[in-house]
């Protein structure tokens, strides 16, 4: 049995094309964080279970993995939409790779050539550090997950801490793509965005507190 574990905040714009892709799941899971939209309502409407958590993706993702009743979970991004064959990709995995975790190629929802740039450059991180993002997707088993902890109620980097319990030897990747939001990018400058996630991983890496990264990366 798969579980799909998905945070929201106020997350209505992104939810149903995320939902839509995810049809016929065993098991999707939303846990809001406190929206004023509607995302719980198009989430109830879909078929997902809703439960409620402290706003921040950590404590939100943490929350989901307790409550998720799969022997493998897939956690997922609200902004990100799984591409045709995710499916089979997962799978796959779970037929070949049962002692490791899987993560999706990065695709931006945007046709500049900076989001060209920027998954090429999401790519070369994956696979020279061995980190890929939660906008990535993370399906890992239960078993597994359990051992090393899951997810930690962070305020930031909360993906990061839990794939370098994993380590990248145990690290898989899916043929299949999530293409996910550039509303980031779009916001804050393709430079400027970039330039701010790579502050985040060198500080987190340097030992900054997750708490204090969270005030400077918003």
């Amino acid at each position: 049995m798969l579980t799909i574990v998905i945070p929201v905040l106020d997350a209505a714009a992104s939810l149903v094309s995320c939902l839509a892709a995810l049809k016929g799941a065993d098991e999707i899971i939303v846990v809001d964080g406190g929206s004023a939209d509607s995302s719980a309502a198009i989430a109830d409407r879909s078929g997902a279970r809703v439960i409620v958590a402290p706003r921040g993706r950590g404590t939100q993702l943490h929350t989901g993995g307790k409550a998720a009743r799969g022997d493998w979970l897939l956690f997922l991004h609200a902004d990100t939409r799984l591409g045709a064959g995710w499916r089979d990709a997962v799978a796959t995995h779970l037929a070949t790779a049962q002692e490791s975790a899987g993560y999706f190629d990065l695709r931006l929802d945007d046709g500049a050539w900076q989001a060209r740039v920027i998954e090429r450059g999401v790519a070369l991180r994956v696979r020279l550090l061995g980190l890929p993002y939660g906008d990535q997707g993370l399906l890992i088993s239960r078993r597994l997950y359990e051992e090393l902890g899951g997810f930690r109620p962070l305020a930031l980097m909360e993906d990061v801490d839990l794939v370098r319990r994993i380590g990248r030897h145990r690290l898989r990747r899916l043929a299949a793509t999530a293409l996910t939001s550039a509303d980031r990018w779009r916001r804050d400058g393709w430079i400027g965005r970039s330039a701010r996630n790579l502050a985040c991983l060198a500080l987190y890496a340097g030992g900054v507190a997750p708490a204090r990264l969270a005030r400077f990366y918003r």
